[in-house]
């Protein structure tokens, strides 16, 4: 269905749709695409694709579509309409996502509680658990492939064994290159005092750092699921990525009278020591890796109208990919 038409020069229209396509063209020649439509509810859900070489990147949305795009042509590989209407008949809604590092599969978390295992290539459901009955908020496969963690909105950090592909233990198969689509669960970690909202693997797959809804930050071994209150031993700790918002290398990043919800998402470049974060106010801005002092210098970039919820580099730095919440909005920006 037509949302509204807006002219252009002569006889030229733009057509905008329900669905988030612009078409242009006029009455007598037809019309065609020029901007397609992806999702058409609220989004949070972003990841890139692990490979070198692989200019590919999947959303997730409320309005439980599942996408994979291609960065080079701006068009959908494929798309998982009504992902969760299969697994169960209330049809929630998606909210996280978050790539194996293979390739091969998916993990994707709802706002039930409910997170599946999608196979990337034939789009189709290998597993399905369900961890509390709150919205799990995100999800990180560690480096080496062989343990997931899901933070939920119920204060807690599930724990999985990554299984087929990436055993448990010593001396199994490098899981990286094989897909995993079999679960055991390890643990939980239990020590936030409000909902979990990133969450980050450390390079060598022994850690996970965390940030909750009331500005903590905590570590743990992922082994055991034990909190780690002697941070200092984790001083020289190499981090794979940089999903939390709090914490010494992102100390710089928030605006001067900001609080800590301002401030949605942030990743760090692959290679290049650069940092990006997305915020309330619709900018994505882009900061010199790390930036751990007051006031950090930055350069801010306009496009979305409603909130930035996720930001990622493409896996060879060379772009940033930003999504808006109630915008529905992908956004591509070429790191120059």
């Amino acid at each position: 269905p037509v949302r509204t038409i807006a002219q252009g020069p002569g006889a030229l229209l733009f057509v905008g749709t329900t669905r988030n396509y612009i078409l242009q063209g006029d009455v007598s020649l037809g019309f065609h695409s020029i901007v397609d439509g992806g999702h058409t509810e609220e989004m949070w859900g972003l990841a890139v694709h692990p490979l070198k070489g692989q200019m590919q990147f999947v959303t997730a949305s409320y309005d439980r579509q599942l996408v994979l795009w291609d960065a080079l042509t701006h068009q959908a590989i494929w798309a998982k309409a009504g992902l969760t209407s299969e697994v169960n008949s209330g049809a929630d809604g998606l909210h996280c996502v978050a790539f194996h590092p293979s390739g091969m599969v998916l993990c994707v978390g709802t706002q039930s509680g409910r997170w599946l295992v999608v196979d990337a290539t034939s789009h189709e459901i290998v597993a399905v658990h369900t961890d509390g009955k709150e919205q799990i908020e995100c999800c990180e496969y560690s480096p080496n492939g062989r343990m997931l963690a899901l933070g939920s909105r119920d204060n807690s950090i599930y724990v999985f064994h990554a299984l087929e592909g990436g055993g448990a233990g010593a001396g199994d198969t490098a899981s990286s290159e094989l897909p995993a689509t079999k679960y055991s669960r390890i643990g939980r970690c239990a020590k936030h005092s409000s909902f979990i909202t990133h969450l980050d693997w450390s390079a060598d797959s022994q850690y996970i750092r965390s940030n909750s809804g009331d500005y903590e930050l905590l570590y743990w071994m992922a082994s055991n699921c034990q909190q780690v209150t002697a941070v200092s031993e984790l001083r020289d700790v190499r981090w794979a990525s940089q999903n939390c918002v709090l914490g010494y290398e992102v100390a710089g990043v928030f605006p001067e009278a900001a609080d800590g919800t301002d401030v949605n998402t942030c990743a760090r470049a692959q290679e290049k020591a650069l940092l990006a974060t997305g915020d309330d106010f619709g900018m994505v801005k882009l900061f010199q890796f790390p930036a751990n002092k007051p006031k950090c210098a930055s350069r801010a970039y306009g496009g979305h109208s409603s909130h930035v919820t996720n930001v990622k580099f493409l896996i060879d730095d060379s772009r940033l990919i930003s999504v808006g919440g109630q915008d529905f909005c992908i956004m591509q920006w070429e790191i120059v």
